[in-house]
């Protein structure tokens, strides 16, 4: 089955790719890439150095230099210097049950002490 049949999203290209980063989970590492493909479900990437040795299993997806618009991604491939990043995403019965939990926890009250 080809590639583009296999896809559960489509794609948007981009022609001269887009400058972001990846960054471990624990903060521990950043790379810069560049973005060249990108769907609802993950993205293509084409990283400018070397990623041997890193923990790619998860990663951020940074999409802005001070790291305030990102993604969680899992590796879905690697070849050669691209790597393929799937987008976590939560389901909408774990967002319920961390609303809930938010709810009960008194880190969330406001500065009155009121929840």
């Amino acid at each position: 089955m080809a590639t583009s049949q296999r896809r559960k999203s489509p794609r948007i290209a981009f022609e001269k790719g887009i400058g972001v980063s990846i960054m471990g989970i624990d903060g521990t590492w950043r790379r810069d890439c560049s973005m060249e493909d990108v769907s609802q479900t993950g993205a293509r990437l084409r990283i400018e150095d070397s990623i041997e040795g890193l923990n790619l299993k998860e990663f951020f997806l940074l999409l802005s230099a001070t790291g305030l618009g990102y993604r969680r991604c899992v590796l879905a491939w690697v070849n050669g210097g691209e790597i393929g990043a799937r987008f976590v995403t939560v389901s909408p019965e774990k967002k319920k049950q961390a609303g809930r939990s938010q709810d009960n926890n008194p880190r969330f009250e406001n500065e009155l002490g009121v929840p």
